[in-house]
């Protein structure tokens, strides 16, 4: 169950379609061995549907600029030659960790309404836990606020569960707090931090260690 959603289930796999570039190398990595792909110039980058952490590499005569969203699904590409793979936390580079902050708020606050309806439907996880007692912040009294406040009326909005829950005075970041959890590899997956509600969970290897 370690991987599962709310609903014991794994999340669905979504092809990520954009990614918000956190970082643009043109030289390549300064170290060789960080990536099969040394020399060459590089963007780490993270998706906008299940903020899958990415590699890509520009087309010739391309220069990324920092926080531009880029498109990477199929069919025609102005920017990107070819994704690479996907990335590893610990592998970010320093300026990467100083921006996955404000494209995870960038990306929750653009896609307001698929959040919001998390607040508003998201189920319990087992008979001792909610999933909204995952996301940092919320114990079981927020908890149970939050459930009487969307069955009397489902909220509408980040502005409108601030205003009716002042104790969750930003939504949006207690979002992009339990998105940089999930993505976080450095830390072992225990407790609250071994579900995956937002993100995609780690393919486990084939023989199941």
């Amino acid at each position: 169950m370690d991987n599962k959603n709310k609903k014991g289930k794994m999340p669905a796999v979504k092809k990520e379609e954009n990614a918000v570039v956190l970082d643009y190398l043109s030289r390549g990595y300064v170290k060789s061995d960080m990536s099969k792909f040394g020399g060459k110039p590089i963007a780490q980058a993270i998706g906008t549907e299940q903020f899958t952490l990415l590699e890509l590499a520009p087309k010739n005569g391309v220069d990324l600029e920092i926080q531009d969203t880029v498109y990477i699904g199929k069919g025609k590409r102005d920017k990107i030659y070819r994704v690479l793979g996907k990335l590893d936390f610990e592998n970010l580079t320093a300026t990467s960790r100083i921006e996955l902050d404000y494209a995870i708020r960038d990306i929750v606050e653009a896609n307001e309404d698929r959040f919001v309806e998390f607040f508003n439907t998201t189920e319990a996880i087992s008979t001792r836990q909610h999933s909204l007692e995952l996301i940092p912040g919320i114990g079981k009294k927020y908890m149970w606020d939050i459930i009487k406040a969307r069955e009397e009326k489902p909220f509408e909005s980040f502005e409108d569960i601030s205003q009716r829950l002042p104790a969750l005075a930003d939504p949006a970041g207690m979002i992009v707090n339990r998105v940089k959890q999930e993505l976080d590899t450095t830390n072992p997956k225990r407790g609250k931090n071994r579900y995956y509600i937002f993100t995609q969970a780690p393919r486990r290897p084939r023989n199941g260690r």
